[in-house]
């Protein structure tokens, strides 16, 4: 097939994540690769500098060709998983260095009665992580950076244990304060419960959405019969949250991905692409006294300490926490360079939330801003643990783990700053 055969060919695939292959004359597969856009990716393989940006393998891998397949993924995350899958089923001579590269990374699943889900890297099997001590194995990811962003995407839809995590310690893990542990540290999850989280994972990194989907409609049905409508519920968002996968990181790391046959390093041409922006809110003060407040910024799940800010409050001289989040936020919002967040998170419960979308809508309409953020309140217990969110539910359903990451972070912030400025007026 000629490359302008190929090239028309190219242009009849759609611009959605998947799976490619280069067919050979007998149908063999003779290379899989995995795409953010199956057209865009295919389309940089009949470049005139193929040999130079992709290598000498893939250039005769490419003159060898004869058809492309592809399968379409709803995301990019899906598409790594099956990516990796299939190069393990068929394996291809092309993607011989994602085969054989024990440096690269494996997700591991322990043999234990609460299992802990790891990220390993291939040398360390065997060695550091007994070979017996495996269940399940889901590996070589040449992508490191992506199969840890993948994990993190994983572990927001199904909770797991780490090595953080030990079983019937006294205070619960740091990842179950933010929601990524279940309760394996604290008992609040039953072996049977937690073997079911874990048989939800297995499925998802087997590439077996459709039999993950049916699985956790049947477990809903079933809860929902036996009257159990708050886990029938809960399993209603997760399979909500599999179904809208924020998986905008890895869009991006898709883009400045490595071709390790190869070694080219593509353009991101998608660096103007949609960032799902967070801030958080909180206000210290001790006794009405020395106010302070702070901004942290969460980015497409990850932390923007860059645009983290601190504001020393100047026009409340009490406690009043709502006029100190007003002078904040309007000192804020007189950045308008800065990008107008998509949620605001503040503390408190239905008055600071409904504070907070006043003052939004008065700054806004002030300064002409065209979007107003969607406002989430967290509502803490007497020990100060988040106790509910309040907010729009598909905002909340879809992003509940930022959220609550965000209000841990914006009080660990505001609280150093509180602490610095007391010690400085003691020194």
């Amino acid at each position: 097939m000629t490359d302008r055969e190929f090239k028309k060919i190219v242009t009849k695939i759609p611009d959605m994540p998947g799976v490619y292959f280069f067919l050979g004359p007998k149908k063999e597969i003779l290379y899989i690769g995995k795409a953010t856009s199956l057209r865009d990716r295919l389309k940089s393989y009949f470049s005139n500098d193929l040999v130079m940006t992709r290598g000498a393998l893939v250039n005769q891998m490419v003159e060898q060709a004869v058809a492309i397949d592809f399968r379409v993924t709803d995301s990019v995350l899906e598409a790594l998983i099956l990516e990796n899958n299939l190069i393990k089923k068929y394996q291809p001579h092309a993607n011989s260095r994602e085969k054989d590269d024990k440096s690269f990374n494996h997700v591991i699943i322990t043999r234990e009665k609460f299992p802990q889900v790891l990220l390993v890297r291939g040398k360390n099997i065997g060695k550091e992580i007994h070979q017996q001590f495996i269940k399940y194995d889901f590996g070589p990811y040449p992508q490191g950076s992506q199969l840890k962003e993948a994990l993190r995407i994983v572990r927001k839809i199904f909770p797991f244990r780490d090595a953080r995590c030990t079983p019937g310690q006294s205070r619960p893990c740091f990842n179950r304060q933010i929601g990524l542990c279940p309760g394996v540290c604290t008992g609040e999850v039953s072996e049977k419960e937690y073997a079911r989280i874990i048989n939800h994972i297995r499925l998802f990194f087997e590439g077996r959405k459709t039999a993950l989907i049916k699985t956790l409609e049947k477990e809903m049905a079933l809860y929902a019969k036996k009257r159990e409508f708050e886990k029938a519920g809960e399993i209603k968002r997760t399979l909500f949250a599999l179904s809208h996968i924020q998986d905008v990181s890895l869009v991006k790391e898709d883009f400045k991905d490595v071709n390790y046959s190869g070694g080219e390093i593509l353009d991101n041409k998608k660096s103007n692409e949609k960032i799902f922006r967070i801030e958080a809110y909180d206000i210290a003060h001790m006794s009405g006294k020395n106010m302070t407040g702070a901004m942290i910024v969460l980015e497409n799940g990850e932390f923007n300490k860059a645009e983290y800010r601190k504001f020393k409050i100047r026009t409340v001289e009490r406690s009043n926490d709502v006029g100190a989040l007003r002078e904040v936020l309007n000192r804020r919002f007189s950045h308008t360079e800065w990008q107008t967040p998509d949620v605001i998170v503040v503390d408190g419960n239905d008055v600071q939330k409904k504070a907070a979308e006043q003052i939004l809508k008065e700054i806004i309409a002030e300064k002409t801003i065209e979007k107003l953020p969607v406002v989430v309140a967290v509502v803490k217990n007497e020990h100060h643990k988040p106790n509910a969110l309040i907010g729009k539910s598909e905002i909340i359903d879809v992003f509940q783990k930022e959220i609550l990451l965000a209000n841990n972070e914006a009080h660990r912030f505001v609280i150093a700053y509180h602490k610095k400025l007391r010690s400085n007026m003691f020194n």
